[in-house]
């Protein structure tokens, strides 16, 4: 049975440049259809962050549509989940860090989240979601970075729990940790 028939909800986890953002595209482009959503909740705020997004524009090529969105994944989810063949949301940790942009207090991202995995209720496709792994480090010294890094870690476990398959990218490489056990390599 496809991922289209099962409205598959797949979480790519994994440290920064690990090839997360290539792993989800390639397995969305391996969905059917031809109704291709990205959608992007980087602000690019400085010209490397905007050529990053450019980069990342290129490498979807010619059959994407994007929508921006930097705060209402809820909505989004929602609303092109209806039409959609595939959502491909990149990334989750920046939505966190857009979130406690506006509202320096941890109930806005659970609320945020309790939207998000409600919507994905409605939605008629598969869904991919692309984030990263930020408690491998140490113990950031401000509030501010460890409410940041809790955020993302309470993000990646639910939508972990939600999710039907999990995938963690490290050197480029797939690894299957729940759902797949051999989500395949990147050539």
């Amino acid at each position: 049975m496809g991922a289209r028939n099962r409205q598959e909800v797949i979480l790519v986890l994994g440290g920064c440049r690990s090839g997360k953002s290539a792993q989800a595209l390639d397995l969305a482009e391996a969905l059917p259809g031809e109704q291709r959503v990205f959608v992007a909740t980087s602000v690019p705020r400085d010209p490397e962050m905007q050529k990053r997004v450019e980069r990342h524009q290129q490498e979807r090529g010619q059959g994407w549509r994007t929508v921006e969105c930097p705060l209402d994944l809820a909505g989004t989810i929602a609303e092109c989940g209806l039409w959609a063949d595939v959502l491909l949301i990149d990334c989750l940790t920046l939505w966190v860090a857009n979130l406690l942009e506006q509202q320096t207090e941890e109930s806005i991202v659970q609320q945020a989240l309790d939207g998000l995995l409600k919507s994905l209720e409605q939605r008629k496709c598969p869904v991919i979601f692309v984030g990263n792994e930020v408690g491998a480090g140490v113990v950031p010294e401000n509030r501010l970075a460890r409410m940041f890094r809790d955020a993302n870690g309470l993000v990646n476990q639910r939508l972990a729990a939600r999710a039907d398959r999990v995938i963690w990218t490290v050197a480029g490489l797939a690894v299957g940790i729940k759902g797949s056990k051999n989500p395949g390599e990147k050539k």
